[in-house]
């Protein structure tokens, strides 16, 4: 399983020791703020994607988006 954590930047080098000393635990990457919110974009796209094939939501239209421009 992999978990993204958001830490305040005063207390992430203490949280990677903590990790670190783990043996069950591997750390890969520090994520910037950018790229966190990237992922978090996706996933919020992902799940939308399938309550629209689920018939829980309903599809916006580039037209209707372009409309409104």
């Amino acid at each position: 399983m992999k978990l993204i954590l958001e830490i305040p930047d005063n207390k992430a080098e203490l949280m990677l020791d903590i990790l670190n000393s783990l043996s069950f635990v591997k750390t890969t990457e520090t994520l910037s703020p950018a790229k966190a919110q990237r992922i978090a974009n996706i996933k919020e796209a992902v799940r939308e994607l399938i309550l629209i094939k689920k018939g829980q939501k309903k599809p916006v239209l580039l037209k209707d988006v372009l409309d409104e421009i």
